[in-house]
Protein backbone atom coordinates (compact mmCIF):
# COMPACT_ATOMS: atom_id res chain seq x y z
CA UNK A 1 0.00 0.00 0.00
CA UNK A 2 0.88 3.42 -0.93
CA UNK A 3 1.77 6.02 2.17
CA UNK A 4 2.20 8.97 -0.41
CA UNK A 5 1.61 10.29 -3.64
CA UNK A 6 2.84 13.13 -6.09
CA UNK A 7 0.07 16.03 -6.28
CA UNK A 8 -0.11 18.20 -9.36
CA UNK A 9 1.94 20.79 -7.36
CA UNK A 10 5.09 21.35 -8.84
CA UNK A 11 8.19 23.76 -9.05
CA UNK A 12 11.52 23.81 -11.17
CA UNK A 13 14.37 24.08 -8.55
CA UNK A 14 17.53 25.91 -9.57
CA UNK A 15 18.65 23.25 -11.34
CA UNK A 16 16.21 22.92 -13.39
CA UNK A 17 14.37 19.98 -11.72
CA UNK A 18 10.76 19.34 -11.35
CA UNK A 19 9.51 19.17 -8.68
CA UNK A 20 6.04 17.46 -6.94
CA UNK A 21 4.46 18.37 -3.68
CA UNK A 22 3.97 15.03 -1.81
CA UNK A 23 0.46 14.10 -0.32
CA UNK A 24 0.09 11.30 2.72
CA UNK A 25 -2.64 8.61 1.60
CA UNK A 26 -2.32 6.86 4.85
CA UNK A 27 -1.65 8.30 8.34
CA UNK A 28 1.87 7.06 9.40
CA UNK A 29 4.33 8.24 11.97
CA UNK A 30 4.18 11.67 12.95
CA UNK A 31 2.22 11.99 9.87
CA UNK A 32 -1.69 12.17 9.40
CA UNK A 33 -3.55 11.08 5.80
CA UNK A 34 -4.44 14.05 3.85
CA UNK A 35 -1.23 15.95 4.57
CA UNK A 36 0.89 18.10 2.66
CA UNK A 37 4.46 17.47 2.74
CA UNK A 38 7.53 18.75 1.08
CA UNK A 39 9.30 18.64 -2.92
CA UNK A 40 10.31 15.33 -4.51
CA UNK A 41 11.59 14.50 -8.17
CA UNK A 42 9.94 10.93 -8.22
CA UNK A 43 8.19 8.47 -5.77
CA UNK A 44 12.04 6.49 -5.80
CA UNK A 45 13.21 9.72 -3.40
CA UNK A 46 10.91 8.67 -0.19
CA UNK A 47 10.58 5.03 0.66
CA UNK A 48 6.69 3.61 0.43
CA UNK A 49 7.59 1.58 3.70
CA UNK A 50 8.25 3.02 7.14
CA UNK A 51 7.89 6.56 8.43
CA UNK A 52 10.01 8.15 6.32
CA UNK A 53 8.73 12.01 5.09
CA UNK A 54 9.74 14.74 3.47
CA UNK A 55 7.71 18.30 4.82
CA UNK A 56 7.58 21.82 4.82
CA UNK A 57 9.82 23.48 2.02
CA UNK A 58 12.30 20.60 2.00
CA UNK A 59 13.55 19.25 -1.17
CA UNK A 60 14.91 15.18 -2.19
CA UNK A 61 15.85 15.03 -5.92
CA UNK A 62 18.23 13.11 -7.82
CA UNK A 63 18.64 9.26 -7.18
CA UNK A 64 18.37 10.56 -3.64
CA UNK A 65 16.57 8.56 -1.09
CA UNK A 66 14.81 9.14 2.40
CA UNK A 67 14.25 5.44 3.93
CA UNK A 68 13.11 3.70 7.14
CA UNK A 69 12.15 6.20 9.66
CA UNK A 70 14.30 9.38 8.36
CA UNK A 71 12.94 13.10 8.40
CA UNK A 72 13.92 15.73 6.24
CA UNK A 73 12.21 18.77 6.98
CA UNK A 74 12.33 22.83 6.77
CA UNK A 75 14.17 23.95 3.54
CA UNK A 76 16.80 21.06 3.77
CA UNK A 77 17.64 19.55 0.52
CA UNK A 78 18.89 15.91 -0.23
CA UNK A 79 20.26 15.05 -3.80
CA UNK A 80 22.58 13.13 -5.97
CA UNK A 81 22.92 9.57 -4.46
CA UNK A 82 22.58 10.47 -0.91
CA UNK A 83 20.84 8.11 1.16
CA UNK A 84 19.08 9.51 4.72
CA UNK A 85 18.07 6.53 6.40
CA UNK A 86 17.40 4.75 9.87
CA UNK A 87 15.86 7.40 12.64
CA UNK A 88 18.23 10.77 10.94
CA UNK A 89 16.92 14.01 10.74
CA UNK A 90 18.11 16.14 7.91
CA UNK A 91 16.75 19.87 9.21
CA UNK A 92 16.74 24.11 8.83
CA UNK A 93 18.66 24.87 5.30
CA UNK A 94 21.23 21.48 5.61
CA UNK A 95 21.80 19.59 2.51
CA UNK A 96 23.08 16.19 2.19
CA UNK A 97 24.68 15.04 -1.30
CA UNK A 98 26.59 13.39 -3.31
CA UNK A 99 27.35 9.93 -2.06
CA UNK A 100 26.85 11.11 1.34
CA UNK A 101 25.23 8.85 4.05
CA UNK A 102 23.59 10.30 7.14
CA UNK A 103 21.98 7.19 8.92
CA UNK A 104 21.37 6.06 12.72
CA UNK A 105 19.79 8.82 15.25
CA UNK A 106 21.93 11.20 12.99
CA UNK A 107 20.51 14.77 12.69
CA UNK A 108 22.39 17.22 10.14
CA UNK A 109 20.64 20.74 10.59
CA UNK A 110 21.36 24.62 10.53
CA UNK A 111 23.55 25.32 7.57
CA UNK A 112 25.48 22.19 7.82
CA UNK A 113 26.72 20.42 3.96
CA UNK A 114 27.40 16.97 4.16
CA UNK A 115 28.21 15.85 0.86
CA UNK A 116 30.62 14.02 -1.46
CA UNK A 117 31.64 10.30 0.09
CA UNK A 118 31.05 11.53 3.60
CA UNK A 119 29.41 9.32 5.67
CA UNK A 120 27.89 10.78 9.30
CA UNK A 121 25.85 8.31 11.33
CA UNK A 122 25.27 6.70 15.13
CA UNK A 123 24.79 10.11 17.29
CA UNK A 124 26.17 12.27 15.35
CA UNK A 125 24.88 16.00 15.53
CA UNK A 126 25.94 18.17 12.49
CA UNK A 127 24.76 21.62 12.60
CA UNK A 128 27.34 23.18 11.12
CA UNK A 129 30.13 22.50 8.75
CA UNK A 130 32.53 22.60 12.16
CA UNK A 131 30.97 20.03 13.45
CA UNK A 132 32.19 17.47 10.40
CA UNK A 133 35.26 16.68 8.31
CA UNK A 134 36.21 14.34 5.58
CA UNK A 135 39.47 13.52 4.10
CA UNK A 136 40.40 12.00 1.31
CA UNK A 137 42.99 10.41 -0.35
CA UNK A 138 44.74 8.51 1.88
CA UNK A 139 45.13 4.60 3.47
CA UNK A 140 45.91 1.71 1.52
CA UNK A 141 42.65 2.46 -1.08
CA UNK A 142 42.66 6.27 -0.55
CA UNK A 143 39.35 6.14 1.00
CA UNK A 144 37.36 8.84 3.02
CA UNK A 145 37.54 9.31 6.51
CA UNK A 146 34.87 11.39 7.77
CA UNK A 147 35.37 12.72 11.69
CA UNK A 148 32.28 14.42 13.27
CA UNK A 149 30.46 15.28 16.39
CA UNK A 150 28.27 13.40 18.51
CA UNK A 151 25.25 14.70 20.57
CA UNK A 152 27.00 13.35 23.29
CA UNK A 153 29.93 16.25 21.99
CA UNK A 154 32.25 13.02 21.55
CA UNK A 155 34.61 12.91 18.36
CA UNK A 156 33.69 9.92 16.25
CA UNK A 157 35.70 8.51 13.06
CA UNK A 158 33.96 6.78 10.28
CA UNK A 159 37.15 5.19 7.60
CA UNK A 160 36.14 1.88 5.53
CA UNK A 161 34.36 -0.22 8.27
CA UNK A 162 36.22 1.48 11.16
CA UNK A 163 33.78 3.28 13.58
CA UNK A 164 34.54 4.93 16.68
CA UNK A 165 36.27 7.81 18.55
CA UNK A 166 39.69 9.30 18.07
CA UNK A 167 41.59 7.16 20.65
CA UNK A 168 39.65 3.70 19.36
CA UNK A 169 41.16 5.11 15.76
CA UNK A 170 44.85 5.66 17.10
CA UNK A 171 44.37 2.21 18.29
CA UNK A 172 43.35 0.24 15.40
CA UNK A 173 45.95 2.08 12.93
CA UNK A 174 48.99 1.28 15.32
CA UNK A 175 47.70 -2.52 15.48
CA UNK A 176 46.75 -2.65 11.56
CA UNK A 177 48.78 -0.31 9.56
CA UNK A 178 52.56 0.31 8.79
CA UNK A 179 54.72 2.74 7.83
CA UNK A 180 53.90 5.95 5.48
CA UNK A 181 50.11 4.64 6.09
CA UNK A 182 50.34 5.16 9.47
CA UNK A 183 52.11 7.68 10.01
CA UNK A 184 49.50 9.85 7.44
CA UNK A 185 46.54 8.03 9.97
CA UNK A 186 47.95 9.00 13.05
CA UNK A 187 48.62 12.87 11.89
CA UNK A 188 45.33 13.22 10.57
CA UNK A 189 43.85 11.60 13.88
CA UNK A 190 46.40 14.34 15.60
CA UNK A 191 45.16 17.16 13.47
CA UNK A 192 41.51 16.64 14.30
CA UNK A 193 41.52 15.95 17.72
CA UNK A 194 43.17 19.31 17.46
CA UNK A 195 40.73 20.86 15.24
CA UNK A 196 37.77 19.63 17.42
CA UNK A 197 39.45 21.03 20.26
CA UNK A 198 39.30 24.04 19.39
CA UNK A 199 35.91 24.27 17.69
CA UNK A 200 34.37 23.45 21.20
CA UNK A 201 36.46 26.43 22.51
Amino acid sequence: MKKFELKSETKINIFGKKLFRIKALISFGNVEAGETGGWVEKEENVNQSGDAWVSGNAMVYGNAEVSGNAEVSGDAEVSGNAEVSGNAEVSGDAGVSGNAEVSGNAEVSGNAEVYGNAEVYGNAEVSGNADYTTIRGFGTQFRTTTFFRCKDKQVKVSCGCFYGTIPEFREQVKNTRKGKIAEEYLMIADLMEKHFAEEAK
